[in-house]
């Protein structure tokens, strides 16, 4: 990467940082905790169609729970009411026992930090791959540049890109662009992890890819996951619990092996179609 550009791209994107710097970081960044999460009555309609009725929802610290279903039954939208992007007709969402909805900013008065992983990756094409892994650190001034770096080149590692800082977001394949927004997300130290539609548009090679990265970040890092997705077998795969929404309602909610044995005809329809590659076992 030409030096010369990559200082004017820092200053075009509003970084503030000491090119030589300083291997600390704000107090408070280190430490990271999973959270509770409590979902109490939640409705949304937008229009005449109530997307959410009624939705109840406990999640552990630490635990990792899927939001699975088919399309349009509300999953993404109940992903967007834990972050606060989208305001609740009605209910609670309690985040480490807070209401999220008493407040205008999410960001403001909060015990957590959060980090969202979207459908679409949402990388910035004019930084580097290390860019915008640091993207937040810098703008917010957490960490003096040296440790910015480290931090940036660890994440990497963890998600299986390590030595890739210097490459450029249209060198990417689909499934790397979501391991750097994954980078980008723990670069953050969070308490709290989504992912929307992880797998979507990615080949069945790239997914198990990322269902092993996912993995291997349960076991390693101390944060609390969401991930709403269609793919049943990347979701029975990492959660510690799976709950089933149907028509803007969650009709089911256990453990893997609690949801492959469920006799609700709905769930059951969902689970054993040959196309998801799940074979009902033979008694």
């Amino acid at each position: 990467m030409n030096p010369i550009g990559s200082f004017w791209t820092k200053l075009a994107h509003g970084f503030a940082t000491d090119l030589i710097g300083a291997d600390v970081c704000q107090i408070g960044y280190e430490g990271s905790d999973g959270v509770s999460i409590e979902i109490k009555n939640l409705n949304k309609s937008f229009g005449d169609n109530h997307v959410l009725k009624n939705i109840n929802l406990s999640i552990k610290p630490g635990e990792t729970c899927s939001i699975i279903g088919p399309s349009g039954t509300g999953k993404s939208v109940l992903l967007k009411h834990i972050v606060k992007l989208i305001d609740a007709d009605s209910g609670q969402v309690l985040i480490n026992g807070h209401d999220i909805n008493e407040t205008k900013d999410i960001n403001k008065n909060l015990n957590f930090r959060y980090s969202m992983v979207f459908q679409s990756s949402a990388l910035f094409n004019s930084l580097s791959v290390g860019e915008n892994v640091g993207l937040w650190l810098r703008e917010k001034r957490i960490c003096g540049e040296v440790r910015i770096r480290r931090i940036i080149r660890e994440n990497l590692e963890r998600v299986g890109l390590a030595g890739k800082e210097e490459m450029q977001t249209a060198e990417l394949s689909g499934g790397m662009k979501k391991r750097v927004a994954i980078a980008r997300s723990l670069a953050m130290n969070p308490d709290l992890i989504l992912y929307d539609e992880p797998t979507a548009e990615l080949d069945p090679v790239a997914s198990d890819h990322l269902a092993k990265v996912i993995m291997s970040l349960k076991e390693k890092v101390n944060l609390t996951t969401i991930i709403v997705s269609h793919d049943l077998s990347f979701a029975l795969y990492l959660s510690d619990r799976v709950a089933m929404m149907h028509d803007g309602e969650i009709i089911v909610i256990g453990t893997p092996e609690e949801i492959k044995k469920s006799q609700n005809p709905i769930v059951r329809n969902f689970i054993y179609t040959t196309t998801k590659g799940i074979q009902e076992e033979k008694e």
